[in-house]
């Protein structure tokens, strides 16, 4: 294997090395880890746009800190999310709502779990996708079975310090940043001369469909409280 790329598309076995082990470093701010070598960011972007380009079935995998609106950040980061969606030809978004385990088993198309990812890799036959809004533990846990068993191009967009076991992962990463990731995957999609409309992802089919009108506080039970503000406050933002 070329030392330059100690980090690559499976199946790399049933426990492979932790990408740790093989002497793969968290990249500086302002730099980024592309193959387990640290890059400028740029370049790290520009192979990330290409594998969403180019790879089969490209998805976008969101974790709890994009889908749910806990902060005002978290809602940006969301709207760049689907910005991003938009641009990557025929790509989905499969949800990481929790992390609890699914068991005996989960329904594949309609959300990711990290306890199995590589279940919902292989039955959608995805070659590329990315981790946003993911915890840390949790997309460390969950890359690295995606590298033992599949052969999927992982791509980490970390809010804090990155990812080893991903094939690219920035750093740093908020709504700013996703949005510069966008312009930097338009650019590489006109390269390759790839024709696209931007147009929102489809739907999710297995999802059940949610009356939002028929919605009301008192169906959250003893949770209610904590959904309705009292008189005159403004809730702009939470932790």
């Amino acid at each position: 294997m070329d030392k330059e790329k100690l980090v690559t598309p499976g199946p790399s076995g049933y426990i492979p090395e932790p990408a740790a082990f093989m002497g793969v470093e968290l990249p500086p701010p302002g730099k980024a880890l592309l193959y387990g070598e640290i890059v400028d960011e740029e370049t790290a972007m520009r192979e990330a746009a290409k594998a969403m380009l180019t790879r089969k079935n490209p998805t976008i995998f969101p974790g709890p800190l994009v889908l749910w609106g806990w902060n005002a950040g978290a809602m940006e980061k969301a709207k760049a999310v689907l910005e991003l969606a938009m641009e990557i030809p025929n790509c989905r978004i499969i949800p990481m709502p929790d992390y609890r385990p699914k068991y005996p088993k989960i329904d594949p198309e309609a959300e990711i779990n990290p306890n199995h990812p590589n279940l919902t890799i292989l039955h959608n036959k995805i070659e590329a996708c990315i981790f946003v809004g993911v915890h840390c533990h949790y997309a460390n846990l969950s890359l690295r079975m995606i590298r033992a068993g599949t052969n999927c191009f992982t791509i980490a967009l970390c809010a804090e310090m990155g990812h080893e076991d991903a094939m690219v992962s920035l750093r740093d990463v908020h709504a700013e940043e996703i949005r510069r990731f966008k312009d930097v995957l338009i650019q590489v999609r006109n390269e390759l001369g790839i024709k696209w409309e931007p147009k929102p992802p489809p739907e999710n089919p297995s999802l059940p469909k949610e009356e939002w009108t028929k919605v009301s506080a008192l169906d959250f039970g003893e949770y209610a409280a904590l959904l309705m503000p009292r008189r005159g406050e403004v809730i702009e933002e939470s932790e």
